[in-house]
């Protein structure tokens, strides 16, 4: 993947050639890459909230004790590492039962979760029940400006949260450092963004557009890349 020269400190550019990638989650393994970075301590004991495959699992490079990863993707749940000091729990992060079952492991040395929380139905709700597992918090989801022209275009609101929202609910639980960060990953044509749009679980449950929508929106998209905006949580 070849890094474009940025003319602003918080704005990410990926140049992505269709070709060459079988994947559609470019921009999360960024995002889970950058949060591991951001974690120096080391910690044994970790939560992992939306692991998915294990990108999370698979950037730890020291030694741990427990890794609890939780996601609801039966598929992912497979497809993520396994070993006697791993234990990835099936179940949906907004179930009420989990937490019950999560506490017989607290406390974590930190809980981590990289693009997931965005999916949160009650988002508060989730940060005040992190709260109680862990002193520490590792995070990173996306926000609303993620495919921001797109949705102009179209005139569809975002079902992601604002970075206001989220900078206002986390601070309630936990005193934290946020960073912004906006990614642009261009593409050689317009089709092949919404093929990636539409791979990628990045845009969720939004409206459906119909087919004379999309054809539209593949004419006349004014932009070489999509937009992504992503907000990283330290505490």
């Amino acid at each position: 993947m070849k890094i474009i020269p940025q003319n602003h400190p918080h704005i990410k550019e990926f140049s992505r050639q269709a070709p060459f990638y079988d994947k559609y989650n470019i921009i999360q393994k960024k995002a889970a890459k950058k949060l591991m970075e951001k974690i120096k301590n080391k910690p044994k004991k970790i939560l992992d909230i939306g692991c998915g495959s294990g990108e999370i699992y698979k950037n730890i490079e020291w030694e741990i004790e427990l890794f609890i990863g939780v996601d609801l993707s039966s598929n992912m749940c497979k497809l993520h590492p396994k070993n006697e000091k791993i234990k990835v729990i099936c179940e949906n992060f907004e179930n009420e039962k989990l937490y019950e079952n999560l506490t017989q492991f607290a406390p974590f040395d930190i809980v981590i979760s990289s693009s997931a929380l965005q999916w949160a139905k009650n988002p508060d709700k989730i940060f005040k029940k992190l709260a109680s597992l862990s002193e520490r918090w590792a995070i990173s989801l996306f926000c609303d400006k993620t495919f921001k022209t797109i949705r102009e275009l179209a005139k569809i609101p975002s079902s992601l949260p604002s970075k206001k929202d989220i900078v206002k609910i986390a601070s309630k639980y936990k005193k934290c450092s946020f960073e912004s960060v906006e990614y642009r990953l261009f593409f050689k044509d317009n089709l092949s963004k919404f093929r990636y749009i539409k791979k990628s679980g990045v845009s969720g449950g939004e409206k459906k557009l119909s087919f004379k929508e999309i054809k539209n929106l593949i004419e006349n998209y004014p932009l070489p890349y999509l937009e992504f905006e992503v907000i990283y949580i330290i505490s």
